[in-house]
């Protein structure tokens, strides 16, 4: 609660150190911050065009490939940005990191908000895009705030942790973009998961993402509440609760350490 209060407390320094980081990003540059919102259109796009028009793919169950690619990507595009941004964000602001008062624990926190406003606009367009499409909101949209709010969570833990190993071993940060390679194409974005066999499927449904893309899926284009899957939605609850605590609790007893390091 002391936590929560003083997150309260510090919202304003909070929301001017995202602004900044957005300034810093793209600072010099002519399009400024629409570079954060062009660079994964284009990459969507890109996307699009290799895979139905390059290898023609067609609908996937019965639902145009663009709708069923772009709900699966954005969550994707939201837990890689942030986990890239925040396993350096200590060892980029080292500076604050030897002020006494300055509290540590928000810089993998700036990184994370800066990708969720982008998240959040992409969400809007996604909606557009199905709109455009004659598909139109239903009630199983709203499913997407526990998607949203849960897959925040699971990235505040793991962030804090690679955050946290990434100032002590520097070659963390590439062994993160390494297993994020990895990770882009074990989660069903450009793959139906229906093409799994019921043998390998619980091996698939390990990785978290699999259950949050599948679950934007289910939002925009399914029809399905997130408890209709109870015994999947319950390994991922657990998932997110176990990698925060490890992840507080990590980022807790290491931070002591930064300032010697840094």
């Amino acid at each position: 609660m002391n936590y929560l209060n003083q997150l309260k407390l510090d919202q304003k320094l909070i929301w001017k150190m995202i602004r900044n980081d957005f300034k810093t990003r793209y600072l010099g540059s002519y399009l400024g911050i629409f570079w954060a919102l062009i660079n994964p259109i284009i990459t969507v796009l890109t996307y699009w065009f290799v895979f139905e028009v390059g290898f023609k793919s067609g609908p996937v169950n019965d639902i145009p490939f663009v709708l069923w690619l772009v709900p699966g990507i954005i969550p994707w595009f939201y837990f890689s940005d942030s986990i890239g941004a925040a396993t350096t964000s200590v060892i980029d602001n080292s500076y604050l990191v030897k002020k006494v008062r300055f509290r540590v624990g928000y810089l993998p926190l700036i990184k994370i908000c800066a990708s969720l406003i982008i998240h959040l606009f992409f969400l809007l367009l996604t909606i557009c895009l199905f709109l455009a499409h004659g598909f139109y909101p239903t009630i199983y949209y709203f499913d997407l705030l526990y998607y949203l709010l849960t897959s925040t969570l699971l990235i505040v833990g793991l962030a804090y942790i690679t955050s946290s190993l990434n100032v002590f071993f520097k070659d963390i940060n590439q062994i993160v973009g390494i297993i994020l390679q990895f990770g882009f194409w074990l989660t069903p974005i450009f793959w139906n998961p229906d093409i799994i066999s019921d043998k390998y499927s619980f091996i698939f449904k390990l990785n978290p993402m699999y259950y949050v893309t599948s679950g934007y899926r289910d939002s925009f284009i399914y029809g399905q509440h997130f408890w209709e899957d109870g015994p999947s939605s319950l390994l991922y609850i657990i998932q997110v609760i176990v990698v925060l605590f490890i992840g507080l609790m990590f980022f807790k007893r290491s931070k002591n350490g930064f300032s010697d390091v840094l």
